[in-house]
Order: structure tokens, then C-alpha cells, then sequence
């Protein structure tokens, strides 16, 4: 008898229990069997489902549908791999080379020295990697799967072989799928395919003879990643995970190596610049040092030394760290970042384009005006989609039976309608969900079950509107009829009479005009219109009415606007809708003016790119736009040299949201094409959390500036003060481990906070930078060479007074290393803004910087009184005297930086006239 675990046991009971019963059923299989043949052999029911236990029972035999390949190296792996960087090969063979020459002090120095750096290192780059890890998790995919007879929203995680799963415009498939109902299914391959067009499917299994392993060729299998993008279908997953089809590509993706951003390609460059000016200069300390007649050995440790200290190999990880950081920030806020150099290009944002519904409005569409082809007017009240109201026509309300004219219209829109309002909220899209709503208030949404849906047209971009064919499902009648909805426009060219008083008239030219007049005012109240008619033959309907249905704006989104609009960017709103509607909302936006410009998508669409590029800055509103108007209005702006970012949630707005430079969509209205081609998703569809976003973009970019140049002055002064000693043939000020712990400073706690700094709420206002703006800019090198100056000088003059005896003691540098530290220390303090002053900023709203600094004091002092570290750092005891001595003359960096500061907020003020500001706040 063999010894199972309890886990093995449990395993291989689930195994032999499934047995045969769970073997799946691969693609190249299932297009060529019946569906029915592949659910007998999944032992599913297409009606049904699987039940939860067994559900449960299969995912331990199968695992997750997940591709979580985690191919890490183990934590010590990683440590070690630190010490192949060349400046630690360095130093350990200066290491060596002391140990060889029996200085074992020096030794013993060097190597705890390495030991810190390299420890340092490690921990950023192990932060960098568990923020990333948390970011990769926050956007989970959802699946429509039947369970227990029941549809079910869950997990796609959670999906096993034998699911059923329900599929609709906009999905992303979640499974390899063997499909048993598809209504004018199309799914866009491109992922596998590279064909643009969608590919129709259909649930007819191929011959054998003409069987085709390629995923073009399996037309009755949807496969796992692939994006719905018409019609709804239903069908049996034959395949999860890495099985899927998908699974193969993943794991070839997983073995590429992510690029860098611009930001680090750019940090990289001028660390490779910065490393080879720092060479170039420690190899002159050296060489005249040797000539002055200096033991090589000291000389070669100083300079390896300098050059860890002097070579910002800390920039590279910062800059991965301080972007993670920044992304989950903005997730906090509910603005989930799915790539890394979007952090940088938001601060850029010269133009938002914002699709109108879902985005700037709370996309809880809700009927409140009815208007039959007869002339008769119904207001509704109520909001939301709930059976909360009523509908009254002329001071009564309105029932099943009572205003037949009024309840032909909702009829229509009842039968031809996809959505459906459950306990959980509202199953389908806003505008038919509030159709089902006004029907729920006068007693008719059980019309839809008096007929059987035969035939289905979806709404798409370019027909713009939604057609069914029905049969009575009672009563002996065959005869089917069309049920149709859309844009007034398109309802009515196909219309050739109109209901009025339970009878149909001829619909002429003054009718028409007469309706689209009424469509008019109703739209410059800013309602949404949806035509209604019903008929034998698409070409030969009768018009019986229309519904205005109203998006409320969104709460903020009026005054995230002009707070955007005030820091230079410049919002334009896209929308489907009429003239009248869009303009109507734009103003109570505050986006639009009767001065205003707008655009159709019919203009757009005839105007060249020329013609577009040149008025195009000057329009705020794009109305009745198709994916086409919305891919060449971006276009237009990017060659104008804008960075665009366009909002939306829907499939229409996928291949601009492709396009532009930051895709925004929408996390609960979004449908997953919106999302698989975004960069960004706004978790609660608010578009003021797009502001927030812009500030953090913009507050990161300032923060990385901040660290250079806190960096680059104290590696300029750690040389400065080398060179200038070695030129002066001075003794050398600091020690090989002395300069060493300046590097942790400038690579450690101290500098890392200035990451972290709390965006500066004011960064709004100011104008998008430009791309192609250095990190290194002449204010900033300005800045950091006064700063090291005032260090350097400093420093030396602390040596120099010390030494008065010509003879250099433990005090001596001592004092000097002190004396650098603390300059750091103050050094720190005011990079952690370039413009305001820290009694602005506040002393206490970094609590990362306030613990940095604090535990590098502590370790400061450590060094200095603690016997062991005495020993290593080659210090002596100080008097407190001495302490505040150095405080006095170190903070003079910092004072320095605050006049500076302040003489140019008086310069701005005096450009911009007088105007009112608190200094001391």
C-alpha cells in the first residue's frame, strides 16, 4: 500500500473519481464533432451547466485558467547576482589586493562597505518588483458562465472544461470555446491571424477532409483571448490555462524581456554619460596621485571608491521604483495603470478626447420624455434602472392599455432589447436598460415574452441602429415582423408609414420634418433620442415614435474640467449623439459656448487631414462620430504635435483608444475590447479621477528631477572635494569606507524618499511638458552645481581648519566626513521641491523622507561613538560642541536654496502682475 500525503490522497481520488470523463477535448478535435458529441465527452449540459462541486472537483485536476508562469529565481539568487555589477568587481579586488598586502583592516572595511551597497540595491530592486506583482493583479477578467442553471458573473479564473459560457458584443473570450449558438457571431483574430477583419462564426463542425489546424480555419471555436466584436453566441469550454491556444503564445510573451521605458532609456544615457565624465576624472586623481608619490594601493582603493560613490547606479532602479510607487498611487485612487511608461506621457497630455456617455456622464440612462408619431407627450419620472415612477400623458398616467399610441412605442423598444434588469443591477447596455425600466412602470415587460426572436441585426457604428425579427410565440399566426430602434434619421429613411390611433397612415416629406423638428427641440434639452418602428419588410416600416433619454453629468466632472482646461489641456468631447444633444451637454460641461466650434462625423469625414489639422484645435464637441471620425480626429491632433489622450468604454471607441497616446477606459461600463486596448482604466468610470491621474504624472516626473539633482550634487561634490585635495596636495579628506557610506546615502533611504515625495496639488496648473524635455535642465544644473560649491568649499575649509597642525588625525576626518553628511543631509531637505519653499511643502508631509534622514543621522552618529564602527570608518568621538558647529555651517546649503527660491517666486510674481500668494503656509 503506497503513503499518500492527505493532499495526495485527496488528489488522486479527484483524479480517479473524473477519470476519463475530464479528458479535454482539443481544438483540432472539437471542430470536427457535433457539439453534442463534445458535451457528451466533456459530460456537461449545455442547458445547465456544471454544478459548483463539480466544478470545484475539476479545477483541482485541471488548476486555475490562469497563466501565471512563475519562472522567478529564488531571493539568494538574486542577492548574489548583485555582486556581478563591475564598480562591486572593483571594489572586491581591492579587497583582494589589501588582504594580499596584510592590511586587514581595510580588508574587513571594504568588504562590510560592499555588503550595505549591495544590500541596498537589492531591496530597491525587490520593492520595484512586489509593487509590479501587486499592479499585474488589480485588473481580474470576468466571464458570463452558466452554473447550477444559473448566469453567473465570475472570475474566468474559475473557469474548467465543460463550462458554459455566454458571450456578447465587446467580450473578451475567456477559454478556449466550442461553440453551440452563435447569432451573427464575428471575433477578431488579429491576435493570432494578423487579419484586421473579423472572423464570422458559426456552430456547423468541419469535415474531416477539410480540417485546418490554423485558428482562421476552426470557424466553430472561439479561442481564448480573442475579442467579440458583433453579435452573442454560447458554447462549451474544451480548453483552459496554458492548454488554450493562447496559453502557447503567453508563455513564448513570458520569455520576453518587458522594454524600457523612455524615462529609464533616457536615465540610462545620461548615467553613461555621467559614468564616463566621473572615469575620466578619477583616473587624473589617480595618476596624480601616483605622481605625487602616494601608495598605489591607497590611491586604487580611493578611486574604485569614488567611483561607486560617483557613478549614479542607483538611477536605472529609482526610476523603476519611484514609477511603481506613482502606480499605486493612482490605483489607490482608482486609476489602474497597466503599463509603466503611461505614468511618464500622462504629464504630456496636451488634449483629452472624452466619449460623452459612461465617461463625463453617469451612463444611468433614464427615460424621461415619450413622444408617439401621433403627437402625443408623456413625461416620466423615476431614475435609475427600478420600476420606481410613472408615466403620465396629459395629467394621467399611463398603463398597459389606457394611451395605446404611448404604449406602442415602449413596446417596440421592450421587444427589440437585450438587457435585462436582475436583482444584482442591470444585465446589458444603459440605453436598453432604461427602456426595460420605463416598461416595468407601466406593466409591459412581459411583452417580450409574446414573441420568439427569429432573427437579430446588432446595433452597430455605421447602421445605427438595432433590428429583430419576431414570430407570436401564442396563437396560430407564422407571420414574423421587424422590431426596430436607432438614430431618428436612420429609423426614418426606412419608414414608410406612421401609427397613429391603432392605425398607419402614409409617412410624407412635411411628417418627416416635423418629427425631425421635434427630435430637435427634445435634443436641445439635452436628451438622448431613440426612434421606434416596427413593420413586415426592413425597407417598408412604420414609424411609431421616439424616447428622450437623459445621461446625468457626472458629480466633479464639470470642475475637473476646468481645472484641466486652466493647466492647458484642452478636453473635446466625442459622442454619437445629435447636434442639439451634444452641444446641450457640452455646455452644462462648461465645455461649449454659442461662440463654440463642433463638428459632425459626416464633416470629419469628408474634410481632408489637411483641412482637419487646421481647424480642428479650434473644436470642442465631435458629434454622430464612428470609429473612423474617432481614429482621424486623433490622428489630426498627434500631427499637430499633440499628446492625446482619448477616453472611452465602448467596442466603437477601441481603435482610437489604439491609437492614441493614452487609452483611457472605463472599468465597470467598459466592455473588454475597451480594455484590452487601453492604457489606463478609470475604475469607477469617473473621469475627474483623469485629473488626479495627470497630477500624479506630472508630480513623478518632478520627483525623479528632484533626486538627480540631489544626486548629481553630492557626486560632483564627492569628486570636486577629491580632486581639488589631490591638486592641492592636500592628504586625502575622506577614507575609502567614509566615502562609501556617502554612496549609501545618495543611493539609499535619503534619496529614494525624494520618490516619494506627496504631489504637489499646484503641478496642475502648470502647462503639459513636452516630451522631448530633458531630465537635465540649465535651472537644474545651476542649482546643482551652487549646491555642490557649498558643500565642496564647506567641506574643505572644515579640513583645512583641522588641520592647522599639518598633521592629519582620526578628528581630522572626522569632522570632514561629518561635516559632508550633514551638508547631504540639508542638501536633501531642499531638493524636495525645485520652486516652493519647505515652509510651503511642510516639514512633516514626507514621513518617508523625515524616517530616511532621521535613521541616516542615527547610523551618522553610530559611526562616530560606536567603538566597532569607529574601527571600520577610521572616526573618533566629537564633542557636541562640534555637532552644532557643523549644523550651523551645513544648513547654509539649504538657506542658499531657500533664497534662491524665494528671489525667483518674486521674479514669477512680478511677470504676472501682482498678484496675491502665501509665502509662509
Amino acid at each position: 500500500m503506497q503513503n499518500y500525503s492527505v493532499a495526495e490522497k485527496h488528489l488522486k481520488q479527484v483524479k480517479d473519481d473524473c477519470g476519463d470523463m475530464m479528458s479535454a477535448v482539443p481544438p483540432a478535435l472539437a471542430v470536427t464533432l457535433p457539439y453534442t458529441e463534445v458535451e457528451a465527452r466533456l459530460r456537461t449540459n449545455v442547458n445547465s451547466g456544471l454544478s459548483t462541486t463539480e466544478a470545484n472537483q475539476r479545477r483541482a485536476f485541471y488548476g486555475v485558467n490562469d497563466f501565471h508562469i512563475d519562472h522567478d529565481d529564488p531571493l539568494w539568487k538574486k542577492y548574489i547576482c548583485q555582486f556581478k555589477d563591475p564598480m562591486i568587481m572593483l571594489l572586491l579586488a581591492s579587497a583582494f589586493v589589501s588582504i594580499l598586502m596584510k592590511q586587514f583592516d581595510d580588508a574587513v572595511s571594504i568588504t562590510v562597505a560592499i555588503i550595505i551597497v549591495v544590500t541596498v540595491a537589492f531591496v530597491q530592486e525587490y520593492r520595484s518588483e512586489k509593487s509590479l506583482e501587486a499592479l499585474s493583479k488589480l485588473v481580474p477578467p470576468m466571464c458570463h458562465c452558466l452554473r447550477d442553471g444559473k448566469l453567473e458573473t465570475f472570475l474566468a479564473r474559475d473557469l474548467v472544461p465543460g463550462d458554459i459560457v455566454f458571450l456578447s458584443v465587446g467580450d473578451k473570450v475567456p477559454a478556449d470555446i466550442r461553440l453551440f449558438e452563435a447569432k451573427d457571431l464575428a471575433v477578431d483574430e488579429s491576435s493570432f491571424t494578423g487579419e484586421p477583419m473579423p472572423k464570422g462564426k458559426n456552430i456547423n463542425p468541419l469535415p474531416e477532409k477539410e480540417q485546418r489546424t490554423g485558428v482562421s480555419g476552426m470557424t466553430c471555436v472561439a479561442f481564448m483571448g480573442t475579442l467579440v466584436r458583433c453579435g452573442r453566441g454560447k458554447g462549451i469550454v474544451i480548453e483552459t490555462g496554458t492548454n488554450s491556444q493562447f496559453g502557447e503564445l503567453f508563455t513564448m510573451m513570458q520569455e520576453e524581456e518587458a522594454p524600457k521605458t523612455p524615462l529609464q532609456k533616457s536615465m540610462d544615457t545620461l548615467g553613461k554619460q555621467l559614468s564616463f565624465y566621473s572615469f575620466c576624472i578619477i583616473g587624473l586623481i589617480m595618476l596624480l596621485g601616483w605622481l605625487q608619490g602616494r601608495g598605489l594601493l591607497d590611491m586604487f582603493t580611493i578611486g574604485v571608491s569614488l567611483a561607486v560613490a560617483a557613478i549614479p547606479e542607483g538611477l536605472p532602479i529609482v526610476v523603476t521604483v519611484t514609477l511603481a510607487l506613482g502606480v499605486m498611487r493612482m490605483a489607490s485612487q482608482k486609476a489602474i495603470v497597466k503599463k509603466l511608461p503611461i505614468v511618464e506621457t500622462l504629464g504630456c497630455a496636451t488634449v483629452i478626447c472624452s466619449d460623452k456617455t459612461g465617461t463625463l456622464t453617469k451612463n444611468e440612462m433614464t427615460v424621461t420624455r415619450i413622444h408617439s408619431a401621433d403627437g402625443q407627450y408623456a413625461e416620466v419620472s423615476g431614475v435609475g434602472y427600478n420600476a420606481n415612477g410613472s408615466v403620465v400623458c396629459q395629467h394621467e398616467q399611463v398603463t398597459e392599455n389606457s394611451h395605446p399610441s404611448i404604449t406602442k412605442v415602449i413596446e417596440v423598444g421592450c421587444i427589440c432589447n437585450d438587457a435585462d434588469l436582475c436583482e444584482d443591477g442591470l444585465h446589458g447596455q444603459p440605453t436598453e436598460g432604461a427602456l426595460i425600466a420605463v416598461a416595468q412602470k407601466m406593466n409591459l415587460h412581459h411583452v417580450r415574452e409574446l414573441y420568439t426572436r427569429v432573427e437579430e441585426m446588432p446595433f452597430n457604428s455605421e447602421t445605427k441602429y438595432m433590428a429583430v425579427r419576431c414570430r407570436p410565440s401564442y396563437g396560430e399566426s407564422t407571420e414574423t415582423a421587424f422590431f426596430v430602434k436607432g438614430a431618428l434619421e436612420k429609423i426614418l429613411a426606412n419608414c414608410s408609414r406612421y401609427y397613429s390611433q391603432s392605425v398607419t397612415l402614409p409617412l410624407t416629406e412635411k411628417t418627416k420634418q416635423e418629427f425631425l423638428h421635434e427630435a430637435s427641440m427634445m435634443g436641445s434639452a439635452g436628451l438622448r433620442i431613440l426612434a421606434m418602428a416596427y413593420g413586415p419588410e426592413m425597407n417598408n416600416l412604420v414609424y411609431v415614435g421616439m424616447v428622450g433619454i437623459i445621461d446625468p453629468p457626472r458629480e466633479g466632472v464639470r470642475e475637473a474640467i476646468m481645472t484641466l482646461m486652466e493647466g492647458g489641456v484642452s478636453i473635446k468631447m466625442l459622442t454619437g449623439d445629435s447636434e442639439e444633444t451634444a452641444k446641450a451637454i457640452g455646455t452644462r460641461l462648461g465645455l461649449y459656448t454659442h461662440e463654440g466650434r463642433s463638428l459632425s462625423g459626416e464633416q470629419i469625414e469628408q474634410a481632408d487631414i489637411e483641412l482637419l489639422r487646421k481647424i480642428i484645435n479650434d473644436v470642442t464637441i465631435f458629434y454622430r462620430t464612428t470609429p473612423k471620425n474617432k481614429l482621424k480626429i486623433v490622428k489630426a491632433l498627434q500631427s499637430n504635435g499633440h499628446v492625446v489622450g482619448m477616453t472611452g468604454d465602448g467596442v466603437n471607441d477601441a481603435v482610437a483608444l489604439k491609437c492614441s497616446d493614452i487609452g483611457i477606459s472605463m472599468g465597470i461600463t467598459g466592455t473588454d475590447v475597451s480594455k484590452e486596448a487601453a492604457d489606463m482604466i478609470l475604475v469607477d468610470d469617473n473621469f475627474s479621477v483623469t485629473l488626479s491621474a495627470i497630477e500624479e504624472g506630472k508630480g513623478i516626473f518632478y520627483n525623479i528631477r528632484n533626486f538627480v539633482r540631489f544626486q548629481l550634487s553630492t557626486s560632483i561634490a564627492a569628486l570636486t572635494l577629491i580632486t581639488l585635495s589631490t591638486v592641492m596636495k592636500l592628504p586625502n579628506p575622506l577614507n575609502a569606507m567614509q566615502i562609501l557610506w556617502i554612496n549609501i546615502i545618495m543611493d539609499g533611504p535619503p534619496a529614494q524618499s525624494l520618490g516619494v515625495e506627496p504631489v504637489d496639488h499646484d503641478v496642475i496648473k502648470k502647462p503639459p511638458r513636452k516630451v522631448k524635455d530633458p531630465i537635465i535642465t540649465l535651472d537644474l544644473i545651476t542649482n546643482v552645481l551652487i549646491s555642490a560649491c557649498i558643500i565642496v568649499s564647506g567641506t574643505l575649509w572644515v579640513f583645512w581648519r583641522e588641520m592647522s597642525d599639518n598633521k592629519i588625525t582620526p578628528r581630522d576626518t572626522t569632522m570632514t566626513f561629518t561635516c559632508f553628511v550633514f551638508f547631504d543631509m540639508f542638501n536633501a531637505l531642499s531638493c524636495r521641491s525645485a520652486e516652493k519653499s519647505i515652509f510651503q511643502i511642510g516639514f512633516f508631509t514626507n514621513r518617508m523622507f523625515l524616517l530616511a534622514v532621521g535613521g541616516s543621522l542615527i547610523g551618522q552618529l553610530l559611526v562616530i561613538y560606536f567603538p566597532p564602527l569607529q574601527a571600520v570608518f577610521q572616526t573618533e568621538s566629537l564633542y557636541l560642541s562640534d555637532l552644532i558647529f557643523l549644523i550651523f555651517l551645513t544648513s547654509s546649503v539649504f538657506i542658499v536654496a531657500e533664497i534662491r527660491k524665494f528671489v525667483r517666486r518674486m521674479k514669477e510674481m512680478r511677470k504676472k502682475g501682482p498678484e496675491k500668494q502665501n509665502y509662509f503656509v
